[in-house]
């Protein structure tokens, strides 16, 4: 990648804006497409953004269903029509006791990545409040259906199931302008959940707060477009558009906000 690249994302960026390089190297060079694990929305907006940037290149995002969160993204040639089978993506559902128990995001994916598959192969884990369905990578699905027995203490069962199945996730994002002093974790977290900085600084350093699904311990870390934020207890927030300063040299941001 040419390195003026860089300076538009952070340093804790360029591992993936080389292998974005790659993948546009190689679909070039090959003419065949590409098709890369589950991304997550900043990654997705890092790979199109340098793909619009150095390449005729065309590409398609999926993730299962419109709302997808994490999605796997096709990069092709512009003789190729993509068809919904080359995402390579299988939904399942995990049967288990709900009469006398219940599962939780946490402890489904904590599960799943403890079956030694890296997180990039899972896409959405999704809910209806009593249903749990995840989108599993093809390369994997068979082994990780044969490796979950057990989610914590509870027997479980994943099966595979049409498209047709799928649940309406009852998540809803809820879309809120706020203006915030900087684009700093402890600022913006404070800001959405109406909580003092010293009380979004302990949850930062205690550990308690993610950013794109990993743990940050820094309240001064700075947050770009579209980063996802988990607060464990509060909910979620994204960075959805960046709108500019007020007068008084405020942010104005759309923000994505998930209550608890």
């Amino acid at each position: 990648m040419d390195a003026n690249v860089y300076q538009h994302f952070r340093a804790d960026e360029r591992a993936f804006i080389d292998s974005v390089g790659d993948w546009i190297e190689q679909v070039q060079g090959q003419y065949a497409p590409y098709l890369t694990e589950f991304l997550d929305p900043r990654q997705s907006y890092i790979l199109e953004t340098l793909i619009r940037q150095s390449s005729d290149l065309r590409f398609m995002f999926y993730g299962g269903y419109e709302q997808a969160e994490r999605k796997r993204c096709l990069i092709f040639p512009d003789y190729y029509e993509p068809v919904e089978e080359d995402f390579e993506t299988a939904l399942y559902e995990i049967h288990y006791p709900s009469k006398f128990t219940s599962l939780s995001h946490g402890k489904i994916l904590g599960t799943l990545v403890g079956t030694g598959i890296k997180r990039s192969y899972f896409g959405d884990i999704i809910s209806d409040g009593d249903r749990w369905q995840v989108f599993i990578a093809n390369e994997v699905d068979h082994f990780v259906a044969a490796q979950v027995t057990k989610i914590g203490k509870v027997a479980v069962r994943l099966e595979p199931i049409k498209y047709t199945e799928m649940i309406l996730p009852k998540d809803s994002w809820t879309q809120e302008r706020g203006t915030v002093s900087s684009m700093r974790l402890d600022s913006v977290i404070s800001e959405i959940y109406n909580i003092s900085r010293q009380r979004s600084k302990q949850l930062i350093e205690a550990g308690k707060v993610k950013v794109n699904w990993t743990e940050n311990t820094r309240p001064d870390f700075v947050l770009e477009l579209l980063d996802i934020i988990s607060i464990r207890g509060y909910g979620r927030v994204q960075i959805q558009e960046l709108e500019g300063k007020t007068k008084k040299e405020k942010y104005r941001v759309l923000f994505g906000v998930l209550r608890k």
